[in-house]
């Protein structure tokens, strides 16, 4: 049975127990402080979203980065997720954080198990997006990430288009800056 949510300071615990490094625990925080603005947003709107979960997994996103700081952060992240019995949607936004998303074709050629790895719900989209807005603790315009996804994975990679996409639906659904 998995565990209720923990507090805000029980998942910074998590993240220090764990071994991450303070700088990672700072962007977590300012991930986290981003997507809970969004979620307010959306839920001003008559959205129904989980501000709570949003901000717990929005403080863990990132948990696997004691580990790595590979993209296989997101996979080694769950699984430590998985062994502290964190609920099912905390492990899911740790899981499907990374990029905009990785299909299942993708995490086959990473060597990841091979399923999709794509934000379903709204909790792991804003989680997902607010993560890619946030460069170390600052926010940046989502056109930046967008550059350095195209820099890193090259111009024709889709996970550029899937940032683009996701920030048009939180744009739209959460009144969030198109800036």
């Amino acid at each position: 049975m998995n565990k209720p949510l923990p507090s805000p300071e029980e998942a910074i615990g998590i993240l220090t127990e764990n071994g991450c490094d303070p700088l990672v625990v700072r962007h977590c925080l300012a991930v986290a402080e981003l997507a809970v603005s969004i979620a307010r947003k959306c839920a001003e709107s008559g959205i129904d979203v989980d501000i709570q979960l949003i901000h717990i997994g929005a403080l863990l996103h990132d948990i696997g980065r004691s580990k790595t700081h590979s993209v296989h952060h997101a996979v080694v992240g769950a699984d430590i997720a998985r062994s502290l019995n964190l609920p099912a949607p905390v492990v899911s936004i740790i899981e499907r954080h990374v990029g905009a998303g990785i299909t299942s074709e993708e995490a086959s050629e990473l060597g990841w198990p091979k399923k999709s790895y794509m934000p379903e719900t709204l909790e792991e989209k804003i989680v997902t997006y607010a993560d890619k807005r946030i460069e170390n603790a600052d926010i940046v315009p989502v056109e930046r990430t967008v550059e350095r996804l195209r820099d890193e994975l090259g111009a024709d990679h889709p996970g550029a288009a899937r940032l683009l996409n996701l920030h048009k639906e939180i744009s739209g659904l959460c009144r969030e800056s198109k800036e």
